[in-house]
């Protein structure tokens, strides 16, 4: 299983960027999707997860500039990022949780890069 992540790059504050994270091969049962960055010198930190459900969450400081979304059909997230700060610059990355059998597993992708230039 791969999760191959596209859309990061560089804008200037006050932009927007749209990352999308695609599932390839077989995952399982599909639950959460979320998205988490890591800054440098920062722990990684959770973004945004959208459940099986549809229901979502977000960070208190993105709440409001970004949206996650999910495509069950497709096996894809998205996270939609407006209203770009320079403090949203990090490596963003995606992650799936995934029922197989009775086991679960959380897969995650390589990351992409966001800057936010000033």
């Amino acid at each position: 299983v791969e999760l191959v992540e596209s859309g990061g790059g560089v804008v200037q504050a006050g932009g927007s960027l749209r990352l999308s994270c695609a599932v390839a091969g077989s995952i399982g049962d599909i639950d959460a999707m979320s998205w988490h960055r890591q800054a440098p010198g920062k722990e990684r930190e959770l973004v945004a997860t959208i459940r099986d459900t549809g229901n979502t969450d977000y960070a208190d400081s993105v709440k409001g500039r970004f949206t996650i979304s999910r495509d069950n059909a497709k096996n894809t997230v998205t996270l939609q990022l407006n209203s770009l700060k320079t403090e949203d610059t990090a490596v963003y990355f995606c992650n799936v949780g995934a029922w197989t059998g009775n086991a679960y597993f959380n897969h995650w992708g390589q990351g992409t890069q966001v800057t936010v230039s000033s």
